[in-house]
C-alpha cells in the first residue's frame, strides 16, 4: 500500500494574517538565534520584527506567500516590488517541514508571481551564516552578484533572471 505524501500549496496573504504572523515570528526567532548563536532573549524577536517590519509585503508594494504542507502552515516568502525587479525576502520553512521540498515550492511560487507582475529578475541579500538558504538559491538558478543593498545583515547578494517576464514592470 502506497501512502500519498502531503503536497505544498501556496497562497498570498497579508502580513497581519494569523498564519503569517506565526511564521514571520518563527522566522525572526531563527534569524536572531542563528545570528547570536544562542537562544533569543526576552524582547529580542519583537525588537527585530520592529527593526525589519514585513508590513510592506502587501499590495501595492509587495506580497507575502504562506505555504501549507499537508494543511499545516509550514513556510513563507515575500516579494518587494521595485522598478523592473523584485526583492525576495523572508524565505522560511519550519524545521519540521524541511527536506520535503518547501523551499523549492516557495521559490517556484514567488517566481511565478513575479513573472505575472512583469518583473524581469529577482534579487535578494542574505547573511553568511545562512548556508542552507544560499545553497537553495544556487540550486534554483540564483547567481551571486555585487552588492545592490546595504544593511547590517547583507553579506551575500543574488539574482535570478526570469524568462518570459511579461512587459510593463511594476
Amino acid at each position: 500500500m502506497t501512502t500519498a505524501r502531503p503536497t505544498w500549496v501556496t497562497a498570498t496573504v497579508r502580513p497581519d494574517h494569523g498564519d503569517a504572523v506565526l511564521l514571520l515570528c518563527e522566522y525572526m526567532t531563527e534569524m536572531v538565534e542563528r545570528y547570536h548563536d544562542r537562544p533569543a532573549r526576552p524582547g529580542e524577536v519583537d525588537a527585530a520584527l520592529a527593526e525589519m517590519p514585513s508590513d510592506d509585503l502587501a499590495p501595492p508594494g509587495g506580497l507575502l506567500l504562506i505555504a501549507r504542507h499537508g494543511g499545516d502552515p509550514a513556510g513563507c516568502a515575500g516579494l518587494r516590488w521595485h522598478c523592473g525587479w523584485a526583492e525576495l525576502t523572508r524565505v522560511f520553512v519550519r524545521p519540521a517541514h524541511r527536506g520535503t521540498g518547501g523551499g523549492a515550492a516557495l521559490l517556484a511560487a514567488v517566481e511565478q508571481r513575479a513573472r505575472a507582475a512583469g518583473v524581469d529578475r529577482i534579487r535578494l541579500d542574505t547573511r553568511h551564516d545562512l548556508v542552507e538558504a544560499r545553497a537553495l538559491y544556487v540550486r534554483h538558478g540564483y547567481v551571486e552578484i555585487p552588492a545592490y543593498s546595504q544593511g547590517p545583515y547583507a553579506e551575500h547578494w543574488y539574482e535570478k533572471q526570469l524568462t518570459n517576464a511579461a512587459r510593463g514592470a511594476k
